[in-house]
């Protein structure tokens, strides 16, 4: 022997009942998981047909400018589905939340608004000073969250993922 030896814990008469459990919960994830899945999936493919349609309209010189406005949205709103559908897959396969992927579903809806936003505001300056000042807090305040969500993405990018548990050992 190599002078170690597995430290093995007492049967417990309740341990056969709780991995029961834990198997029929990871079950009801798994199904959960994959049905977010699909819906994610049809919502992505919906929003792409869409965005097509809107795109051959703009194309074909029969939009206005608040339609470019709407094509951009939509095409923003299916990377966000999409990162939303990797997030899923992401739980799905490590079993538990990563970090990375929900940071970047807010970073792609601030840098959403953000576009939105700044192509509204000279219908917003029209509109009044009123709606033109609450236009220029809301985008101060979105920078603002870029910065914070950047940095959030790079102090993670710097932490070591945690390793999977291993058998404990004792020297003997």
């Amino acid at each position: 022997m190599d002078g170690t030896r597995v430290v093995e814990k007492q049967q417990d008469p309740i341990q056969p009942v709780r991995a029961r459990v834990l198997t029929a919960l990871s079950l009801v994830e798994d199904v959960i998981y994959a049905g977010l899945g699909v819906l994610l999936s049809v919502f992505a493919i919906t929003l792409l047909v869409k965005g097509f349609k809107g795109f051959v309209q703009v194309v074909s010189g029969h939009a206005g400018s608040a339609q470019y406005v709407d094509l951009l949205d939509q095409i923003l709103l299916v990377l966000l589905v999409v990162e939303l559908l990797y997030t899923v897959q992401v739980s799905f396969r490590d079993r538990g939340l990563v970090t990375e992927p929900f940071l970047i579903v807010a970073l792609i809806s601030v840098i959403r608004r953000v576009l939105v936003l700044t192509a509204q505001i000279p219908e917003l300056a029209q509109a009044g000073e009123d709606s033109f000042r609450h236009a220029a807090m809301e985008l101060s305040l979105l920078a603002l969250m870029i910065v914070v969500l950047v940095g959030s993405l790079i102090s993670c990018k710097d932490k070591p993922r945690a390793s999977p548990p291993t058998t404990m050992r004792i020297a003997s």
